[in-house]
């Protein structure tokens, strides 16, 4: 007897809709480049975050968590990645105004002492 097999769960899920992240890029100021990150830092959005994070050619790149609503591990290992991406090249990287979701996921994770975190986009760039 043949019995098909199906998924007892679909990642994303009807009710949970399509992850999005919108990645804004603010005008380099004095070798620093600031980038608004807005949505969700997930398995479905890591691949482009990744892409574009790559390529920034800037003495530091801060990214500002404000407008994250999710991170989950693909995220959280999409930001070391960058991290450590940068770190091979000798250029800096930050992150500024983490939610307390983010905060929480990058204690939980251990990264807190690893990734630079600073309160503001400002400090972060000093």
């Amino acid at each position: 007897m043949l019995v098909e097999l199906k998924p007892a769960l679909r990642y994303p899920s009807a009710s949970m809709g399509l992850a999005t992240l919108d990645i804004a890029r603010l005008p380099e100021n004095n070798g620093r480049v600031v980038v608004k990150l807005t949505g969700k830092l997930s398995m479905e959005t890591v691949a482009g975050f990744l892409r574009e994070l790559r390529a920034v050619d800037a003495e530091k790149l801060v990214l500002d968590m404000s407008g994250l609503s999710f991170v989950d591990s693909a995220g959280v290992g999409a930001l070391v990645q960058i991290f450590v991406h940068r770190r091979g090249k000798s250029q800096k990287f930050a992150l500024a105004r983490l939610t307390p979701q983010g905060m929480a996921v990058m204690q939980v994770a251990g990264l807190h002492k690893l990734l630079p975190q600073f309160p503001t986009v400002e400090e972060a760039c000093q």
